[in-house]
Formats: structure tokens, sequence, C-alpha cells
């Protein structure tokens, strides 16, 4: 049995960040505000709930939930400092939206913080909000598309026409990039980035790019999630393209079952950040032409996904 490719909305939320679906009109109250005016805040924007900033910085988050204690409890005068939450979870300008979708399908939460790198808050992302931006992206290639005549054909990207028209006994591009394990997810995505910049000024065309991106993706969380460390090496030929992902440990002990959908070992403080669904190897087979897993424990893991130029 064939198994199904990913769609192309699937394929988006691995190459669309959060800066390009938040809303950046966000409501925002004090912490020196009182619940009384909240209240009025809330009842004349329709919200249901709005960060608290307090120069610039987000401080907590305020909800309807919050008003409605504070009312049951004849706290309506009272600070909304005194009522918020501050241990706030949010996101960064420059994340994925593949990591907003995980943390709305684990929280239950309806909208979420935007900052930049410098914690300052500048806008706010929901769950509409994807949707909207994935729905964007897609408006905007097809317009692209309509408008060049181009054809999303993987059959003669211009990288495998270079390979046909140079001649040389043996051609090939090496890129290797290092992956931090053992919570090394602050930084994961860089590397399958940098693969798909490297590609792109390449020739490779976007929807090969596109799944060799989703699939080295999932491999380097894998990789930051899971193990010591370890490295992406990605080997550009004439046949197509090569992706490896290779560590040190602590290797894999039921390969089989970890290629089953929803099957995760992942830590808390993986799920905490909206990771380890136990979707990733399913993903990754999903994008590959042809996917080989290899692994012993204790000593690590080699994963091979090929992508050919003509599927």
């Amino acid at each position: 049995m064939t198994e199904p490719k990913l769609t192309k909305t699937q394929e988006l939320v691995y190459e669309i960040r959060v800066e390009k679906a938040m809303t950046t009109d966000v409501v925002t109250v004090r912490p020196d505000q009182t619940m009384a005016d909240l209240r009025i805040i809330m009842r004349d924007n329709r919200i249901s709930g709005t960060p608290v900033v307090e120069n610039g910085k987000l401080v907590g988050m305020i909800s309807i939930e919050d008003l409605i204690n504070a009312l049951m409890s004849n706290e309506i005068d009272a600070p909304i400092r005194d009522k918020m939450k501050t241990k706030v979870d949010c996101f960064y300008t420059d994340e994925l939206l593949v990591h907003t979708i995980a943390k709305f399908s684990k929280s239950g939460h309806t909208r979420y913080p935007v900052l930049d790198r410098s914690g300052r808050l500048v806008g706010i992302i929901t769950k509409g909000n994807i949707v909207q931006g994935l729905l964007k992206k897609l408006e905007i290639e097809f317009e692209m598309t309509e408008s060049t005549g181009a054809s999303t054909r993987e059959d003669r990207p211009t990288i495998r026409k270079f390979f046909e028209d140079v001649y040389a006994d043996e051609i090939s591009f090496t890129f290797k990039y290092h992956v931090a394990g053992e919570q090394g997810l602050k930084g994961a995505g860089k590397a399958a980035s940098e693969l798909k910049n490297v590609l792109r000024i390449l020739g490779v065309c976007p929807p090969l790019l596109r799944r060799i991106g989703v699939a080295t993706y999932e491999a380097e969380i894998n990789l930051a999630s899971y193990t010591k460390g370890g490295e992406i090496r990605a080997l550009v030929e004439k046949w197509g393209i090569a992706v490896e992902a290779i560590d040190g440990g602590p290797g894999i002990p039921d390969v089989e079952r970890a290629m089953q959908p929803g099957y995760s070992t992942a830590p808390d403080w993986v799920r905490e950040l909206g990771f380890g669904a136990g979707m990733g190897l399913v993903n990754i087979k999903k994008c590959s032409d042809d996917m080989e897993l290899k692994s012993t424990v204790p000593d690590g893991t080699h994963l091979t996904m090929k992508f050919y130029y003509t599927s």
C-alpha cells in the first residue's frame, strides 16, 4: 500500500513563519489598570482575553475567566496585576507555523502572544490567523503560477539540467550542519532552513524543495529532542538529493514501533514545547521518495532520505 504524501497545505506549515500569519492589531492592558477597566475593554473590543504589557514588555495574560472570578469574589476593583497569569506561553516571530499548530492542538488555548527576540510584544496569533496565513500563501503561489505560466512539475529542475550540461567523471555537492542535542530545541530548524536556502540557490524546484525542507526539519527536531546531538548531511548528485541525519546515540530500541503514527518517547520538556507527537518519522517517510533507517542501541541512528528529480 502506497504511503499518502503530505498535502500542499501540510507542507506550507513548515515554511511560513509566525510573523506572516499573526495579527499586529493587539488590544492590551496595563497591570495597574483594574478589573473594572478590563471589563469595559473586553466589552468594547469584543475579546475574551488580552496580553498585559508594561513598558512594551509582556508581563502576563488576563482572560474572561479571570474577570468572572473577580466578579464572583467581589474584587472588581482589584488591579489586573493581582489577577493576571504571569506564566505565559508565547511564540516568536521567526518560529514556524508547525510549532503553533502542535501547541494549539495540545493546549486547547485560543490565542498566543507573539514576541520579537528582544521580548517585545508585537502581535497575537490565533487558529484563525493560521488558516488565513495558509490561504494567503496558497493564493500568492497560485497567482505567481498563473502569471508566469510556471509548471510545478519536478521532472526537470534547474539543478538536474546543470548535471546534464556539465561533463565530469564525478560531480556532487555536500553540505553539513551540526545539530545540538539534549534540549537543543531552541535553535532547531536552522539546519533545515539553511539547507533549503542553499538548494534554492542551486535551482531545486519549489515542490521538491518543500518536501526536502519538511523531511529535514522533522529529522532535525528528532536529533535535538532524542539524541546527544548529531549532523545533517546533504549530498546533491545527478540522480537527486540524499539527506542524512546521523547521531551518536542513544539509538532507537524498536525501529518498527517508532515508525507507527502517534508513537513517541518524547520527554516532558519536549512535549511542553509542543513537539513529540509521534509523527516525525511518519512525515519523513511521506515526503521522501526512499527512506532507510538504521539504529543500534546505544551507538546511535543513521537516517537516509532520498529525493529524486523525477518522482
